[in-house]
C-alpha cells in the first residue's frame, strides 16, 4: 500500500499482537476502526513510518495540556508542550498524541481513513507543526529523555528492523 503523507490510516490488529507493548493505543473493538493515525516518514529509517494516534477525548487531552503548561509556570519556564498537539480532522477538533506516537512498516498498514469517499487529509500549517514536534520529542527520546514517549520505541523499532531483515 502506498503511504501518503498527510493522511490518516488504521493499523492491523497483527502489529499490536506481534509488538506487544502495554502503552501502544491498540484497535478498538465493536466493529468501528480506531484510533486513526496520523503518519509521517523516518528520517533514519527508509522503511519506518511513525503513526500519531488521533483522539476526539478533547476534554481529557486539554486537561492533561493544561497540567503540563501549568507544572511548567511553575518550575518558572516558559510553557510549551510538544506532546500534544490540537487541531481539526475532517471537521472534528481533535488531538494528535505524539506522546504516544511509535514506529510500523508499511506491511501493518490495514487502510486509508476515508470519509465520504474522500482521503482524510491534513492543513499543511498542522501537518508542519505535527510533524515538528514530533521529530523534536523523538531527537529528546534519542538523547535519553525515554519518557517523553509512553511506547518502548527502542524495542519497537528493534524488532521491526530485525523483522524486515528475515
Amino acid at each position: 500500500m502506498q503511504i501518503n503523507i498527510g493522511y490518516f490510516y488504521f493499523i492491523k490488529d497483527k502489529f499490536f499482537e506481534i509488538i506487544d507493548d502495554k502503552e501502544l493505543m491498540k484497535n478498538k473493538e465493536n466493529g468501528n476502526k480506531r484510533p486513526c493515525y496520523f503518519c509521517f516518514r523516518s528520517k533514519k529509517y527508509d522503511n519506518i513510518i511513525w503513526f500519531i494516534p488521533v483522539s476526539t477525548k478533547i476534554e481529557k487531552y486539554q486537561k492533561i495540556y493544561n497540567n503540563k503548561i501549568q507544572k511548567q509556570i511553575n518550575l518558572g519556564k516558559r510553557p510549551s508542550v510538544d506532546t500534544i498537539v490540537f487541531g481539526d480532522v475532517a471537521n472534528t477538533y481533535s488531538a494528535f498524541l505524539i506522546q504516544n506516537m511509535f514506529p510500523v512498516t508499511n506491511e501493518y498498514v490495514e487502510s486509508q481513513y476515508i470519509k465520504n469517499k474522500v482521503p482524510i487529509r491534513l492543513s499543511n500549517k498542522l501537518q508542519t507543526e505535527i510533524i515538528y514536534k514530533a521529530n523534536k520529542v523523538l531527537n529528546l527520546y534519542n538523547h535519553g529523555m525515554k519518557n517523553i514517549v509512553f511506547p518502548n520505541i527502542d524495542k519497537i523499532l528493534d524488532r521491526l528492523i530485525k523483522m524486515d531483515r528475515n
